[in-house]
């Protein structure tokens, strides 16, 4: 994260690290390029990016990448957004994974809308391309889902009175 971060800000890009207290001390993430802000949890870090962000891509990574980037997924499979995601294969990283995702679809864990929501791309410049000409895939299933939280927000009355 810290090269990918060097290479943003030194390009003239606004680069924001949205980073864990318990991370935040000692040496363990290394100094933040750019904006740091510094959130409680890992919960509360994946929803501040998703909030910042216009789009996702995940570079090869560990556990919390793949964590990260399926959660985005799963929010834009049930439509709670439509930004894009994106995966840069850098040498086949990505391959078996994929493949994977593949194989959901053929054994039908997957409809084949929820695959089509993550791109690939072996360079960084055709990932960017195919994220710039995303289209959200519509789910005719999922695009009745209501996530709006007006309702969620009101308070809920209750009769306790006492009828004899």
């Amino acid at each position: 994260m810290g090269g990918v971060s060097m290479a943003a800000f030194l390009g003239g890009s606004q680069v924001l690290g949205v980073v864990p207290k318990a991370l935040a001390t000692g040496d363990i993430i290394g100094k933040t390029i750019g904006e740091e802000l510094q959130v409680p949890t890992m919960s509360d870090r994946l929803n501040t990016m998703f909030n910042h962000a216009d789009a996702f891509i995940a570079l090869p990574g560990g556990l919390g990448t793949l964590e990260e980037i399926f959660h985005i997924s799963s929010w834009a499979q049930l439509h709670i957004h439509h930004k894009p995601i994106g995966l840069l294969n850098v040498n086949g990283f990505y391959d078996k994974l994929l493949s994977f995702l593949d194989q959901a679809v053929e054994q039908e864990f997957l409809t084949s809308s929820a695959r089509r929501i993550i791109i690939s791309a072996a360079t960084a410049e055709q990932l960017i391309d195919q994220l710039q000409s995303f289209i959200p895939v519509i789910d005719p299933c999922m695009s009745r889902l209501d996530w709006s939280t007006k309702e969620s927000r009101k308070k809920l009355r209750l009769d306790l009175s006492l009828h004899l």
